[in-house]
């Protein structure tokens, strides 16, 4: 019984997620595998060959692959996950989009979000915003999955796998990668920060969206957003936590003007502790808060920053 694991990364740095999976594939089968496609992943099956737990790290590298596209690699996909009985990718923007594609090309249904493996062909996965954990077992001749990454460990960076080139597929032609815009930033990365700072929609604008900066270097954290603080524009996309964005489960998550939508919650919930700023004690976010301080956030923020 061998597993295939989707490697996640952005054309540059290999995901961290990737770890999280491996251990999760890791409770499913000793034969792990990797497989990295991209335009050039030569230093990304280095940093996936390093994953302890990992057999062998399979590359796909053509022009087609660039950016990862769904349709490229999906294809390729589903000409090698035969010899597989499990395929595994993070439940991220990367593997929402791939693996539902790859399900069709294969003829098996996926099962998402998985957040505990019982046995070869049972999980528990959330559901309804994550109030209900459903077990799902699954029929179908290869188990494909997305995997809750907050629910699994980060498997430790001491392996050393072999590397197999294999051969790439004819581009389909149908979708092309434009441009590709990363945006680099010193700080931790929010889908495996220790302490994550968030806004919402009370934070009023982008410019005031900058007054939860000194609490986040003072902290060391990455900064989140509900997703009412993205749609108006005060943060990239990048930057939401949530069901419809990042899920995160970091020791210390600091929710500040923001109400506490359910969809909000499914995304952060499984954090240690949270500590939330906000000056309605009917906002859900402080029913389930462990510290909730009611105080207008224009004058906390600054105050607890000065504390620290």
């Amino acid at each position: 019984m061998a597993v295939l694991v989707i490697a996640d990364h952005d054309g540059e740095k290999m995901s961290e997620s990737v770890r999280n999976v491996v251990t999760c594939a890791r409770e499913l089968s000793n034969e792990v595998d990797v497989i990295v496609a991209g335009e050039t992943v030569g230093a990304l099956a280095e940093s996936a060959r390093r994953i302890a737990g990992v057999r062998v790290v399979k590359t796909l590298e053509a022009t087609c692959y660039r950016g990862s596209a769904a349709e490229n690699v999906g294809h390729a996909l589903a000409a090698m996950i035969d010899g597989y009985t499990h395929v595994l990718a993070a439940a991220s923007g990367y593997g929402k989009n791939l693996v539902p594609r790859l399900a069709a090309l294969a003829d098996v249904q996926p099962v998402s979000d998985v957040m505990q493996v019982l046995s070869a062909d049972t999980f528990k996965r959330p559901t309804y915003a994550g109030n209900v954990i459903a077990t799902v077992r699954s029929s179908d001749r290869i188990k494909l999955m997305t995997v809750r990454v907050t629910a699994f460990a980060a498997a430790p960076l001491d392996g050393d796998a072999s590397v197999e080139a294999c051969s790439a597929t004819a581009d389909l032609q149908l979708s092309r990668v434009v441009s590709i815009d990363i945006a680099h930033s010193d700080r931790p990365d929010l889908s495996s920060a220790r302490v994550v700072v968030s806004g919402g929609r009370g934070m009023g604008s982008a410019k005031n969206f900058e007054v939860l900066t000194p609490l986040a270097d003072k902290l060391g954290a990455a900064i989140g957003a509900s997703r009412a603080a993205v749609d108006l524009g005060f943060v990239p996309n990048d930057y939401q936590v949530g069901q419809t964005g990042k899920v995160v489960a970091p020791e210390v998550y600091v929710a500040v003007g923001i109400s506490g939508a359910i969809q909000h919650l499914a995304g952060m919930r499984d954090s240690k502790y949270i500590f939330a700023i906000n000056r309605d004690p009917e906002a859900p976010i402080c029913a389930v808060a462990d510290y909730w301080l009611n105080e207008d956030l224009f004058e906390a923020v600054p105050a607890l920053v000065d504390a620290l």
